[in-house]
């Protein structure tokens, strides 16, 4: 059988063995953070991405057990995938409701990733067949939605606390690149939606000192009329109002899940599209792993043979 450019630049994937709950008790936290972690059978060396998930409809696709179309492919090409499950977690409604924090918990669902960063030998040697095979100077992270708005804070983005008016930094050095799929936009007059009262840490964000490099994934038919009347291109802020360098993806007909990264067969994607999630996670895989191993070219081969030519998933921009 044949294969393509793109699939040729990542190389074979590899079985992927998946271990979860690794637990970790995190003073002051209320229920310990449990995260799943997914690695490749083979290889030594190997990067890390730090995956945090949305807060959408279901009940468990928002938590560690979430993500499986990009986490499984991920680690088939040589990632360890980690997946915490947040305090916003349908799966914890019960536990947290009245913690400090709730209902966004948006600084400790940056603190998560920091907590799996201080503690990423723990996790390492808890895992069978992972221990020593960890690079832990080769950090990225992803997040889709909410987490996209996760991973903003954790790439530098300052946001102004609702609570007390402060301007908080959550900028976490250790990580080299991210991805944010699907992500919140801008506040101001723009927020206007219905819900941006309920969320206004949302729109309390600042993308300007957003500075590590980034690509940014959007739909071109994901409408987020519920925070705002901007249109889809509100999900690209984090690339137009954040300095370079950055990438930004618009997937052509995706509506908010992207064609369906939160799970397999999930009931909710409303835009249901198998081959438009191989392309999302053949690009993701190939931009990070160029973020990560300067001079690797997968990411130039991949975006050309996917947004590129007579049937384009996308439309790619960079600055």
């Amino acid at each position: 059988m044949s294969t393509s450019p793109a699939t040729d630049a990542l190389g074979t994937p590899v079985p992927v063995l998946s271990f979860s709950p690794v637990v970790l008790d995190v003073p002051g936290r209320p229920v310990d953070l449990e995260v799943r972690v997914s690695a490749p059978v083979t290889g030594t060396g190997l990067p890390v991405i730090l995956l945090s998930h949305g807060h959408g409809p279901s009940n468990n696709l928002s938590s560690l057990n979430g993500y499986a179309p990009l986490a499984n492919f991920w680690a088939a090409h040589g990632f360890v995938v980690v997946q915490p499950t947040h305090l916003t977690s349908r799966t914890l409604t019960d536990l947290v409701a009245d913690a400090p924090g709730a209902p966004d918990f948006w600084r400790s669902r940056a603190e998560d990733m920091t907590h799996v960063l201080d503690r990423l030998e723990v996790i390492e040697n808890a895992v069978p067949q992972l221990a020593g095979r960890i690079d832990p100077t080769k950090v990225a992270l992803a997040g889709h939605s909410l987490g996209g708005f996760t991973a903003a804070l954790l790439l530098g983005a300052g946001l102004t606390d609702p609570a007390t008016g402060n301007l908080v930094h959550l900028f976490e050095p250790r990580i080299k690149a991210g991805v944010l799929l699907a992500p919140p936009g801008r506040g101001g007059k723009v927020f206007n939606g219905p819900m941006a009262e309920h969320w206004p840490v949302i729109g309390a964000v600042d993308f300007s000192t957003m500075t590590a490099p980034a690509l940014v994934v959007t739909g071109d038919k994901d409408d987020p009329r519920h925070f705002t009347d901007m249109g889809p291109d509100w999900h690209a802020d984090p690339y137009t109002l954040a300095p370079g360098p950055k990438a930004l993806l618009t997937l052509f007909d995706a509506e908010h899940g992207l064609g369906g990264i939160a799970g397999y067969d999930a009931a909710e994607t409303t835009d249901e599209n198998p081959e438009r999630v191989a392309a999302l996670a053949r690009l993701t895989a190939a931009y990070l792993r160029a973020q990560l191993h300067p001079g690797d070219n997968a990411w130039q081969t991949t975006h050309e043979a996917l947004t590129t030519g007579p049937n384009p998933v996308g439309r790619l921009e960079s600055k």
